[in-house]
């Protein structure tokens, strides 16, 4: 691809993420009560409306305090990704593939950016008897920079109870892959495990390649 090409894949990829992110944690928003479950694939598959106070897939992060100062290192994490993205974009050989994971975790970022910002202001307060009002007459739940991250996808694969013996967990429940995401987390994922796949195989194998490159024209030149 030609640097427009590039340019114009970041622009489908980053837009593309964010709208079909932010529409569906709209819908979820305003037709499902928070806790509500609805099946997509028998049990193992499903949606499930809760609302993130912090981190990735339902984890929180240090009170309203951390909330503030996560949603601001992720403003200045995506800034940092955006300058890396327009360096490569002006990179003369950069592949097309590395800068598109970059463009997927940006996406991905800016997604959950979006909730933590705005939300807030422009949704009421999700309960588990009544769906949100999307700019409601009374004002938001939350100032600027403390909303919170809806979160939707829950894919508990199979779960069960361990027998006693077991040695720590004896006892207790356990549930394969309880973690809850939205479609912003998956994006983040999905181009984190691309980016390092670039960098184990493709960009070593440039590397290498170029570096033999270089030895051939060496000794061309010193014969």
């Amino acid at each position: 691809m030609d640097k427009k090409q590039q340019k114009r894949l970041v622009i489908i990829l980053v837009a593309a993420i964010i709208v079909i992110d932010q529409l569906i944690k709209i819908l979820v928003k305003t037709h499902m009560t928070l806790g509500e479950d609805v099946m997509l694939i028998g049990d193992w598959c499903r949606l499930h409306f809760i609302e993130n106070e912090g981190f990735a897939f339902g984890m929180a992060f240090g009170g309203m305090g951390g909330k503030i100062f996560l949603t601001l290192f992720r403003v200045v994490a995506s800034g940092l990704i955006i300058w890396y993205i327009l360096k490569l974009l002006r990179q003369e050989g950069a592949r097309t593939s590395y800068i598109a994971c970059w463009a997927v975790i940006l996406a991905g970022a800016v997604g959950n950016i979006v909730d933590s910002c705005f939300y807030g202001l422009i949704f009421d307060k999700s309960s588990p008897y009544d769906v949100a009002t999307l700019f409601p007459d009374q004002g938001g739940y939350a100032p600027f920079l403390q909303g919170k991250v809806v979160d939707m996808f829950y894919f508990p694969l199979f779960e069960l109870d361990w027998p006693d013996w077991v040695p720590f967990w004896g006892g207790e429940h356990f549930e394969f892959f309880s973690a809850i995401f939205n479609f912003a987390d998956a994006a983040i994922t999905i181009g984190v495990i691309w980016l390092i796949v670039e960098l184990l195989f493709f960009q070593k194998k440039e590397e290498k390649t170029a570096g033999e490159e270089k030895n051939i024209e060496t000794e061309v030149a010193e014969n």
